[in-house]
């Protein structure tokens, strides 16, 4: 009889502490959800971040040719007999003013310094994004082994292996 007691107190506080365990991995998978979400946030804002970089940097790479093509053409254009003329003159002067401005452009905001300044800014925070989605990697990876491990305990708990 005495045994028997024992036995069902036994069983009872396995029982019980496979619910708390099961409480544990509804809760750790709860959290897993939650993390696994900020991981595909981290992921979806790098690479955003990583596209707006790389399409700034083509920008930047045209505007420079752009503004290098206006400066030869006007080193061409002063090299020509007819260099002197007024109206020759101006067009010397306007083809500089934009190769001036296609490398410079604070008004508009669209010079490739402009450009540069932008695209280190989406470098740096595609690098920032990247780390925190690194971060979410580790975290999934934590709670999915806290989970094994949590279930694990119940089954060698309740004699089930």
């Amino acid at each position: 009889m005495a045994q028997e007691g024992i036995e069902q107190v036994h069983h009872h506080s396995a029982d019980h502490g496979a619910r708390r365990i099961a409480v544990l991995i509804a809760l750790l998978a709860a959290m897993l959800a939650v993390a696994e979400m900020g991981e595909k946030s981290s992921q979806n804002e790098y690479l955003t971040r990583h596209i707006q970089a790389a399409d700034n940097w083509a920008f930047f790479q045209a505007k420079n040719i752009r503004s290098s093509v206006q400066g030869a053409a006007a080193n061409i254009m002063e090299s020509l007999p007819n260099s002197a003329e007024p109206a020759v003159r101006k067009r010397i002067e306007d083809t500089r003013a934009d190769a001036a401005r296609l490398r410079d452009d604070p008004k508009a905001g669209d010079g490739s310094k402009q450009i540069a300044e932008r695209a280190h800014a989406d470098e740096q925070g595609r690098d920032v994004a990247f780390h925190r989605y690194h971060l979410f990697e580790v975290v999934v990876g934590a709670l999915q082994i806290a989970i094994v491990l949590a279930s694990v305990s119940v089954v060698t708990a309740l004699g089930l292996v």
